[in-house]
């Protein structure tokens, strides 16, 4: 489903990406690891085509997206989703409104088939009758799922989870890393997470993929990245700072 071949980006004198190579299967969920400043997020946005590469090429379903004009963008994006860490709900909308915004938004289905199709996908991530409320009204975790069923009601074929449980206490954090994979079984849909969060990458994850100086530096199952003694990696897991760091 995705694949990336020697991917390098640059920002300005800072060189980000230096030759990123991974590939993520049909249905599989991976998840992307990196320190603060790695380039995660970078990488991300280069899968959704929403960066250009300065080098290198982004394979969706073996099609280089990399090479594309906005307009065939466009249509590569119709199968993909993104649930951002803010949840970026509008707050002008109550939570039906916000979930059925794309499907009002391309207005091949009547109000009625929207409802349902909102009403569904609340269901699914256990949010049944709260149509009318406000995201005001919400919680962290409310918000989270209300935003992953927004992402899900297009039925897209990846689903990509910026820091999906960042902000949360434990327990809502592991009831979206829950709902993430159950949505990946269910729906089986290519599933890439952002995190930082070890629970996350351990609930989530089939292949984990570490950045580190701008490369992937392992890639694994999460049995295998913690039971790593590498000491980049082992130092990452168990938030150890080395000397270097700590004196900074």
């Amino acid at each position: 489903m995705i694949k990336i071949s020697g991917l390098y980006k640059n920002f300005g004198d800072q060189s980000v990406l230096r030759g990123v190579d991974m590939e993520i299967q049909t249905g599989e969920a991976g998840v992307i690891l990196g320190r603060s400043g790695s380039g995660k997020s970078v990488l991300l946005k280069h899968m959704a085509g929403l960066m250009q590469p300065d080098a290198g090429k982004v394979f969706i379903d073996d099609l280089d997206i990399s090479s594309l004009n906005e307009r065939e963008l466009l249509k590569v994006r119709r199968q993909m989703a993104v649930m951002f860490q803010g949840a970026a709900l509008f707050d002008s909308m109550n939570v039906g409104e916000n979930i059925g915004f794309f499907l009002q938004r391309e207005g091949k289905l009547s109000a009625a088939k929207i409802a349902k199709e909102v009403a569904g996908v609340l269901e699914l991530v256990g949010l049944e009758g709260i149509q009318s409320k406000w995201p005001a009204d919400l919680s962290g975790g409310m918000k989270k799922r209300v935003a992953l069923a927004r992402a899900i009601i297009h039925k897209p074929s990846i689903i990509f989870y910026d820091e999906p449980t960042a902000g949360l206490d434990p327990i809502a954090a592991d009831s979206i890393d829950k709902l993430i994979k159950r949505i990946c079984e269910i729906r089986q849909v290519t599933t890439v997470v952002i995190t930082h969060d070890m629970r996350t990458t351990q609930t989530t994850g089939e292949k984990v993929f570490m950045l580190h100086d701008g490369k992937i530096y392992l890639s694994a199952t999460p049995q295998e990245l913690f039971n790593s003694t590498d000491p980049v990696i082992y130092n990452f897991v168990n938030g150890i700072s080395d000397k270097k760091t700590a004196l900074n």
